[in-house]
């Protein structure tokens, strides 16, 4: 299917990097002399995307330090905390000023929250009794850009703190970072999105637009249309394994801030290699959005033509052969460099799925998504559970068939409740309870009476007063209803021809054919057949409605077309390489570009990981 228009060009969002270096360096000059700098852990991969060591020495920073639970004595009288406003990582700095404290040592004491401080780290810092003895700042750092149309707010705990705890506090830090956006590559002309979350980020960023608005100067818009998504809203899609190129690589390598770390069973030697994986690398640009069947024949086309190119050299004259060298030969290395290392990828993939019966797996997913052969795929994940191949895997499977059966039937629940409490620990108790509270491994109930309840609770209480009650109840009566919405949606494709995964016909091809992930075709229906809800109340209710759609701002047709296809969606809670892929898809197929802000990067492993509780 040929593209109905060229695709917009995308904004420069390397601004954001720029902006957030400069206030940065700003906060370090605020501590001036030499100084030390202690950084969380989960703050230096994002902290090496914005300022390098050398940037950091340059502002007077002598040594740098990891923080984390062991004992570290700075060495300069002047020490600088970067730390994310988390209560464990305030008390782990009040350590190391009262250790001084107890020492006699007299020190300066900075600390900087990102991306922003709350009142508790206050609180803490009272409590610790060394409130008077450090300066505090904020660092505005929303926004990390990963790629020419990825921003990623790499906030992983915004999934369990809102979608389990029902904390409210991160909504507000992503409406900041969506007014960034706004003041700088808008103003947006529509809304759009779905889900609790999405409603009341949508309105609290309306409230600092409308604070602001005098302060915005009038700029020509490079974003037209904004989605919001809550991860809730679809939860299947993470639970499925992913098969496009980039999903593998993350779900056996871990992607991390954009970048992998590849071992000796990739890079054939002792060394382990760090790779930035987006598309300045020409090899992983042509392959990441890809089935990963495709993938081996492309790298063999890739190798075959760069051998052409080292070929040209045989023949050249000194002149020919002095342009080579200086002009291609550095490119083509490095060309070759990447290429060796994503076949080795591949290969190490390769030997991993087989080992894990990554074929009959699918099989088993697929047959889960269409309906079929229950019984057999319940019997599948018992000798899962039994054989004790993955806790992670046997909880992913678990909770696919929970939401693809809107809840286990009773009898089952409890058989592989105890089955897999018997193989992996009695402790995953409380596992189970967060599984079943955020309504994506439950029980059937019988009668209606959770719904009844939620639905007296939705008459008394007004959206602004939602709070974390009716989250509650929310989470307990949430059913999946994906049966229904699978039909009206027409997410499993039906055709009696064979899917050809080298030319796709939609955004199936991300599951290999058996499924379109349901985030992506609500926005392809809200986007090109409605631009609003209208004709999807059906849709809407199945999954909770909380559902709008605004126009911002009037625009003119005939002079904005282009701006007006540039969509960016923001995914509240997380979402996967493979939804990317999807609208990446669906973007050259409508001549649309899509811009994709999301709390972090998620797929199945991560989003459990942090529901999993190992504790008793």
């Amino acid at each position: 299917m040929a593209a109905r228009k060229d695709a917009p060009s995308l904004p420069d969002f390397d601004v954001l990097k720029r902006l957030a270096r400069d206030q940065l360096v700003y906060l370090l000059e605020q501590l001036p002399g030499k100084k030390d700098l202690f950084i969380e852990a989960d703050l230096m991969s994002p902290l090496d995307r914005i300022a390098n060591v050398s940037i950091l020495k340059q502002h007077d920073v002598e040594k740098l330090y990891k923080l984390d639970n062991k004992p570290v004595v700075g060495v300069s009288d002047q020490l600088c905390f970067l730390v994310r406003p988390r209560i464990s990582s305030v008390k782990h700095v009040a350590e190391i000023v009262n250790a001084d404290k107890a020492d006699g040592r007299l020190r300066k004491y900075k600390i900087i929250f990102t991306p922003q401080k709350f009142y508790m780290c206050e609180t803490v810092l009272e409590e610790e009794g060394i409130f008077g003895d450090v300066t505090i700042d904020d660092w505005d750092f929303y926004l990390l850009p990963l790629d020419d149309d990825l921003i990623s707010m790499e906030l992983p705990e915004f999934f369990r703190d809102y979608f389990l705890e029902g904390d409210h506090r991160w909504m507000c830090t992503v409406a900041k970072a969506l007014h960034v956006l706004h003041s700088l590559f808008g103003p947006f002309s529509k809304t759009y999105g779905i889900g609790r979350c999405a409603k009341m980020t949508y309105q609290l960023w309306k409230e600092i637009v409308e604070d602001t608005e005098s302060e915005i100067k009038p700029r020509q818009a490079e974003i037209g249309q904004v989605f919001f998504i809550d991860r809730d809203v679809d939860y299947v899609t993470p639970m499925c394994s992913q098969v496009v190129y980039e999903g593998l690589v993350d779900d056996v390598f871990r992607i991390k801030c954009g970048s992998v770390d590849f071992g000796s069973e990739v890079t054939s030697s002792e060394k382990s290699v760090k790779v930035l994986l987006n598309s300045h690398d020409k090899v992983f640009k042509e392959i990441r959005n890809e089935h990963f069947s495709n993938v081996f024949g492309f790298l063999s086309q890739k190798a075959r033509r760069l051998q052409m190119q080292y070929d040209k050299r045989q023949g050249m004259d000194i002149k020919q052969m002095k342009d080579f060298v200086s002009q291609e030969l550095k490119s083509l290395k490095q060309e070759h460099r990447l290429l060796s290392l994503h076949i080795g990828a591949c290969e190490s993939i390769m030997k991993k799925k087989t080992k894990q019966d990554f074929q009959e797996l699918l099989k088993s997913e697929h047959a889960l998504l269409e309906g079929f052969e229950i019984r057999e795929s319940t019997t599948c994940i018992e000798e899962h559970i039994n054989r004790q191949i993955s806790p992670f895997e046997s909880l992913r499977l678990m909770c696919l068939l929970s939401l693809t059966e809107n809840g286990l039937i009773s009898k089952d629940y409890r058989s592989l409740k105890t089955q897999y409490l018997q193989s992996y620990g009695y402790e995953h108790i409380l596992t189970f309870a967060n599984l079943k509270q955020i309504g994506l491994l439950t029980e059937q109930q019988s009668g209606e009476t959770l719904t009844a309840v939620e639905s007296t609770m939705g008459k008394l209480v007004t959206d602004k007063a939602v709070g974390k009650l009716t989250d509650a109840f929310s989470s307990l009566a949430r059913k999946s209803h994906f049966r229904a919405l699978s039909k009206r949606l027409n997410l499993i494709p039906r055709s009696v021809e064979e899917y050809d995964l080298k030319v796709p016909r939609d955004m199936a091809y991300v599951f290999s054919g058996a499924y379109i992930p349901l985030s992506c075709k609500i926005i392809e229906q809200v986007l090109e057949e409605r631009e609003s809800w209208a004709g999807m109340e059906e849709v809407s209710r199945l999954l909770n409605s909380n559902q709008f759609a605004t126009i911002e701002r009037s625009v003119d047709p005939a002079s904005s077309s282009s701006v007006q296809r540039v969509i960016l969606v923001l995914f509240l809670g997380g979402c996967t390489f493979s939804e990317i892929a999807a609208l990446r898809f669906l973007g050259k197929e409508k001549g649309y570009r899509f811009v994709f802000v999301t709390t972090a990067i998620t797929n199945s492993f991560r989003m459990l990981e942090s529901l999993v509780e190992t504790h008793v």
